[in-house]
């Protein structure tokens, strides 16, 4: 009895070597790729968060000022040592060829904050020592925005190390002086509309490419192989060919003068051209194409696995051809449509090249922004905001479509 339970553990402790030899030669089979997604997708990402809330600018070279600030409640008057302060970092930082980071950070939440800190860099530069030591009356002869409550208030909010002002910002809000969220006055709400569009855009692009390649779907399961085969290809044809050349052939198809417009006026549907591109037809349309592989190779996937015996039995039991697909064939089909739907919204969110090309100056997406920030204001707080929402939507949408897939209830 004993010499067969020694052997038994002997067995067990092999078994236990093999599995943890099978363990490790998976682990270091997926640690290239594991590494791979931290460096390219999680580290971005992790990044783009950091600078949604981190506020270091003014503090990297307006150090003494940033100390006054900081001491500071914010209520009142601004404290006397802050001028001094101030003066003294404005011309060390023009000296060192930086001061444009501070006057671009206060450019943010001061109308003309940066024109406000360069004329005060270039005039500073000439003072030594104020008549009477006031270097408060000194930033007031040079403007009286300087002194004004609002400005000391927007130094101590860009001070650092944390803010909220870029994510308030992306959702048109702001805080007032004494600290209270509001929402921004009417004539600078933009990205609250510009969400909207992003979301109404990608609605109707998935609304027609599901309308579009349900049925497309429905035909390409139900052919003989080769003409599946076809129709697999011609899905597939839009991976193969380069976006650019997609946009440009879709801008030569809608153009005013183009074959579609030419081809309507040929057989007198219309009398004169329509407008379909630099516009939101030409967005949805081009999009609609891009995405709708997204939408077709889901749903094919499950209707392949959907047995056709099902709906004829319907049938044989007296269902017309619309109730046996109405309560047999559709319900079955609700994954896919689901599936296809999320890809395609989602995907479509964060669309950028296609709305530059053949949109018009109101069809921009949110994308458009985030680049335009990265590019061309180097704002990257903002910018970091801006793709902070895209991805709590994203998030949001993948979240919900786990409920629905798994059927669980939301609490």
């Amino acid at each position: 009895m004993t010499d067969v339970t020694a052997a038994e553990r002997d067995l067990v402790r092999a078994h236990a070597r093999a599995e943890r030899g099978r363990r490790w030669t998976a682990f270091f089979l997926v640690a290239p790729l594991f590494v791979f997604l931290i460096f390219t997708f999680l580290v971005p990402i992790g990044d783009m968060l950091r600078r949604s809330f981190m506020d270091g600018d003014v503090a990297s070279v307006w150090p003494q000022t940033v100390a006054v600030t900081r001491a500071w409640d914010g209520s009142g008057e601004a404290p006397a040592a802050l001028w001094p302060a101030l003066a003294a970092d404005i011309k060390a930082s023009a000296a060192s060829d930086t001061v444009a980071v501070a006057a671009r950070r206060l450019n943010y939440a001061i109308d003309g904050g940066r024109t406000l800190v360069m004329k005060a860099a270039r005039r500073l530069a000439k003072i030594e020592t104020p008549p009477n030591g006031d270097w408060r009356a000194v930033f007031a002869d040079l403007d009286e925005t300087w002194v004004a409550p609002k400005t000391a208030a927007a130094i101590r909010r860009a001070s650092g190390p944390v803010t909220d002002f870029y994510l308030l910002a992306a959702l048109d809000l702001r805080k007032t002086d004494a600290g209270a969220i509001v929402t921004t006055p009417e004539k600078d709400r933009i990205y609250r509309t510009v969400l909207w569009r992003t979301f109404s855009v990608s609605g109707m692009v998935t609304l027609f490419a599901l309308l579009i390649g349900y049925p497309y779907a429905y035909l390409m399961t139900r052919s003989s192989k080769r003409v599946a085969g076809v129709m697999t290809v011609f899905v597939l044809l839009p991976f193969w060919t380069s976006l650019l050349v997609r946009t440009a052939a879709w801008i030569v198809l809608l153009q005013e003068h183009g074959i579609l417009n030419d081809l309507l006026m040929r057989i007198g549907l219309i009398d004169h051209p329509l407008r379909l591109i630099f516009n939101r037809v030409g967005v949805v349309v081009a999009m609609t194409h891009v995405l709708l592989p997204f939408m077709v190779l889901p749903l094919a996937a499950v209707m392949k696995g959907i047995r056709p015996e099902t709906v004829r039995a319907a049938r044989s039991l007296g269902a017309t051809p619309m109730t046996a697909f109405r309560r047999i064939y559709f319900p079955q089909t609700l994954p896919g449509v689901a599936a296809g739907a999320l890809l395609v919204f989602i995907s479509a969110i964060g669309y950028y090249i296609t709305p530059a090309l053949v949109g018009g100056a109101d069809d921009q997406m949110l994308s458009w922004f985030i680049a335009f920030f990265v590019n061309d204001t180097i704002n990257w707080g903002l910018a970091a905001a801006l793709g902070v929402v895209l991805l709590a939507c994203t998030t949001v949408l993948s979240v919900v479509y786990a409920k629905i897939a798994t059927g669980r209830r939301f609490a």
